[in-house]
């Protein structure tokens, strides 16, 4: 089994399901005394979040970079970064180390495509559904349609996120609202709903979407997985 190194603390919330998802997919496979083999960077995520709404996207990078390489060093054979928005900067930090990164829009972008879904909704941060950076990656490397939200939906959505689920905070009301974002995106068309910031499957369940939901947290965690054991 490889070492996968996880780039987490973005925030702690969803680092904490990573794990989880690791060592409880690993003793499925492997039997009831087995787990991952992983190494955690977790970040302050305040600093991560401070940078983010302030376009530091260098400094950013830097930080990204150094954590992946300090993992590298200390044994790390592939890595995840544990968190949809800052995959922005996935490719600088691939290009930073020798071991493999696996993004997590490739394997969800299969899953879809393997349950036969071309048009897909996409909930995340602003930065994940307004930038290209993720959207651009499904639609021109895997050949989805990609709709986002609309404008004040967006900024729902991502007010959420940043005020609540990263806090560990689940509210009744944002279940609502995120179940009201979802019925719109699927009035414009969209088939299935990306669950496209690793925090809102803490808030979002398959009985709130009409249509299929893909949770980008244990998806990536699930292939990691298949990953580590075919090495």
């Amino acid at each position: 089994m490889r070492m996968i190194g996880l780039i987490g603390g973005m925030s702690w919330e969803s680092s904490a399901e990573y794990y989880r998802i690791l060592n409880q997919g690993v003793r499925d496979r492997l039997g009831p005394t087995a787990s991952a083999r992983c190494l955690l960077w977790s970040f302050d995520f305040s600093e991560i979040e401070a940078l983010q709404h302030q376009g530091d996207w260098q400094g950013l990078i830097a930080r990204m970079v150094d954590a992946a390489r300090r993992l590298e060093a200390v044994g790390a054979e592939m890595l995840l970064i544990c968190t949809n928005t800052m995959h922005r900067m996935a490719p600088e930090v691939q290009a930073a180390v020798r071991i493999p990164l696996l993004h997590i829009a490739d394997p969800t972008a299969e899953r879809i495509k393997a349950e036969g879904f071309g048009k897909v909704g996409l909930l995340g941060t602003a930065f994940t559904m307004e930038h290209d950076f993720y959207k651009g990656r499904l639609s021109e490397r895997h050949g989805l349609e990609v709709i986002v939200p609309r404008d004040a939906d967006r900024i729902t959505v991502h007010r959420i996120i940043y005020e609540e689920l990263v806090a560990g905070k689940v509210i009744a009301s944002s279940r609502d609202a995120y179940r009201a974002v979802i019925a719109r995106l699927v009035e414009d068309g969209a088939e299935a709903i990306i669950l496209g910031c690793t925090e809102i499957m803490l808030l979002v369940r398959p009985e709130d979407s009409p249509v299929p939901l893909f949770d980008t947290t244990r998806i990536h965690a699930e292939a990691a997985i298949s990953a580590a054991l075919n090495s």
